[in-house]
């Protein structure tokens, strides 16, 4: 399956990301934010639209402010496109 969009999958590598430096696996980070770790894996390749309760819960998972998990996201999303608008 192919990413949603751009937006979608740097979303995922935001929080990928984000989970790799606290050390949590896929399962963890599901089990913590009440999903399943196929869902989770999807959002992280870019194949699912999250809405914003699981982003709340996915960030409440990682541990770190809401706010937080989107400034990785405009990140990634700056890095793989130099000219992404901020």
């Amino acid at each position: 399956m192919r990413p949603v969009s751009d937006e979608h999958a740097a979303l995922g590598r935001a929080i990928r990301e984000l989970r790799l430096e606290i050390g949590l696996s896929q399962e963890e980070l599901a089990a913590e934010a009440g999903m399943h770790r196929t869902y989770v894996g999807g959002i992280e390749r870019g194949e699912r639209n999250v809405s914003f309760g699981n982003l709340l819960n996915l960030s409440n998972a990682l541990r770190v402010r809401p706010s937080v998990l989107l400034e990785r996201y405009e990140s990634c999303r700056a890095q793989a496109k130099p000219d992404a608008r901020r």
